[in-house]
């Protein structure tokens, strides 16, 4: 079955192979970025005005998602939490949590009325644990982790909220906490080959739990 996917934080990374995987087997896939790009819509998370006008163009097109995987985020600097910019914490924690609170607002009203949907808020090793210099990240992770548990719980049946921890992948935002050890992690491309069709499979069956990507260094 032909699936319409919503992959945000589309332009690199995660998201952008996230895409080309999906397209590669064949589902249609829309994917936003702040930066935009030629394979995605210059959307800022941020920004909940823009993510609702994207969502009533794409529904203007018939385009009504039954897949969203909110995948857009940034990652501090690593320094202890009294030495964090307020500003640069203030920003992380618009883009990571408020992110995912505006496109499940702008797309999710749609689902409804089809009936049926699937709402995948990437977490991280960090949103299930901590560690010295990351506080602003595993803050915006736990709190995605606790967003995904409660609306599991206010979704009608043939809906489904999940929380993913998709292991370690070798990215910019891995390289920019741990840069000598990043290399020897799976690429972004082959984390998309393994993980595109276990998030495919992903059901009603599945609401409320927190996954992790089978087969990926955790």
């Amino acid at each position: 079955m032909q699936r319409h996917i919503i992959v945000t934080g589309a332009s690199r990374g995660l998201g952008l192979a996230l895409l080309g995987r999906f397209r590669a087997l064949g589902h249609t896939v829309h994917g936003c970025a702040r930066n935009g790009g030629e394979d995605t819509a210059l959307v800022d998370v941020s920004d909940a005005g823009a993510l609702e006008r994207w969502a009533e163009s794409l529904e203007a097109e018939g385009c009504i998602p039954d897949l969203i995987i909110n995948n857009a985020a940034v990652i501090n600097e690593p320094a202890p939490l009294w030495e964090i910019d307020p500003v640069a914490f203030d920003d992380l924690m618009r883009i990571n949590v408020m992110g995912v609170v505006h496109t499940i607002r702008a797309f999710l009203p749609g689902m409804l009325r089809l009936g049926r949907g699937i709402v995948v808020n990437v977490s991280s090793g960090w949103g299930r644990s901590a560690d010295a210099g990351m506080a602003p990240y595993c803050a915006s992770k736990w709190a995605v982790e606790g967003l995904t548990q409660a609306l599991a719980e206010e979704l009608p049946p043939g809906f489904a909220a999940v929380s993913l921890n998709p292991g370690v992948i070798n990215t910019d935002m891995l390289r920019t906490c741990w840069p000598d050890n990043a290399a020897a992690y799976p690429s972004p491309e082959e984390w998309a080959e393994r993980s595109a069709p276990f998030l495919l499979g992903i059901t009603a069956k599945d609401n409320g739990r927190q996954l992790t990507v089978p087969g990926v260094p955790v």
